[in-house]
């Protein structure tokens, strides 16, 4: 230290002497360190094998504890033995005990038995007596309850021929009326064909003779032509003239027929096999039924109630000819007009 400052003093700033101190401050500080873990390591060792003695000791213990609690069930399962030794043989002596005491008694009362067989006997036939007098009230009970039982049959059996008698009387009453409705009903049908008949010869006389308009079994059949034009649900003017005097005939029609029958018009319309075209409609049965409709609306226009007419779509699923030619296309291109109940 004294040469470093020496050499401070000859006048040259030298940082070596600084650096050899710091350094030797470290070292020293590091053996310290080094020294200190030492000595705590030492301890710590000590002490692990300290542990490592008392574990080895501790599981010694263990095992002789181990050793003498599988001595002491060993001996446990000894003296179960012993005692259930002890138990079979004072069974077996009691039994033993109690059988030769059943032979002295047997003995002892053997000498009674003489005497009490005669009250025993005389025990048991007034036993036999009683049971005997017993049954025969039952006997008569049971008696009774047949004769009643006997008295509740006849009178099902009375309630039952009633019974059956009213039936007769309802099924007859029953077949009375379905007669009458059937020729109520028949009436009806008769009366609906007379007007039916009625108003188609009104149309014949009004409409005449014309190709296009014929009558198909009870329906008045009208070609398509007539009304609309190809493909189109629109009335054309001459339809329009048609319905004008349907319509007429429809509404003079409806005030001679009597209120409470259930008449109604069926307007159907028909189409031939071909699919449509255009973008109007989807299919040959929105055709068919949007035709019906025109009709109908057009009916309904000119006063005809709107509770007596039906629209109805069928497509080209009921044709009236199945040939594949233009007079049959023709043909089943229609708009059918049926008087029916409802």
């Amino acid at each position: 230290m004294a040469l470093a400052r020496g050499r401070r003093s000859d006048g040259a700033f030298n940082y070596w002497p600084g650096f050899v101190d710091a350094l030797s401050t470290l070292v020293l500080s590091i053996v310290f360190l080094l020294s200190v873990f030492l000595v705590v390591q030492f301890f710590l060792s000590q002490e692990v094998t300290g542990k490592d003695k008392a574990l080895e000791q501790l599981n010694a213990k263990i095992a002789q504890l181990n050793e003498l609690l599988s001595l002491e069930k060993l001996g446990k399962l000894t003296l179960d033995d012993q005692v259930s030794q002890l138990k079979a043989g004072l069974a077996s002596a009691e039994t033993e005990r109690d059988r030769i005491k059943g032979l002295y008694d047997g003995l002892a009362a053997a000498g009674n038995d003489a005497q009490g067989k005669t009250s025993e006997l005389g025990k048991a036939l007034d036993s036999e007596k009683a049971v005997s007098a017993r049954a025969l009230a039952q006997i008569e009970v049971l008696n009774q309850q047949i004769s009643a039982l006997r008295r509740q049959l006849a009178a099902l059996e009375e309630a039952l021929d009633a019974s059956e008698k009213r039936d007769k009387e309802s099924q007859n009453r029953i077949a009375d009326l379905g007669s009458r409705l059937n020729v109520a009903l028949a009436q009806r049908v008769q009366e609906l064909s007379r007007y039916r008949s009625e108003f188609f010869g009104r149309l014949r006389a009004i409409l005449g003779n014309r190709p296009d308009i014929r009558i198909v079994g009870d329906r008045f059949v009208f070609q398509s032509e007539v009304f609309f034009d190809t493909g189109q649900a629109v009335l054309l003017p001459e339809g329009r003239a048609e319905l004008d005097t349907l319509a007429a005939a429809l509404i003079e029609l409806d005030k001679k027929i009597p209120s409470d029958l259930p008449w109604v018009l069926r307007v159907d319309g028909h189409t031939d096999v071909r699919p449509v075209t255009g973008p109007n409609f989807k299919s040959n049965w929105d055709l068919s039924a949007a035709r019906s409709i025109s009709v109908v609306q057009y009916l309904v226009s000119l006063g005809v109630p709107a509770q007596r007419l039906v629209a109805a779509g069928f497509g080209e699923f009921q044709p009236l000819d199945t040939a594949n030619t233009e007079e049959a296309y023709k043909r089943n291109r229609r708009i059918e007009l049926k008087l029916t109940e409802r």
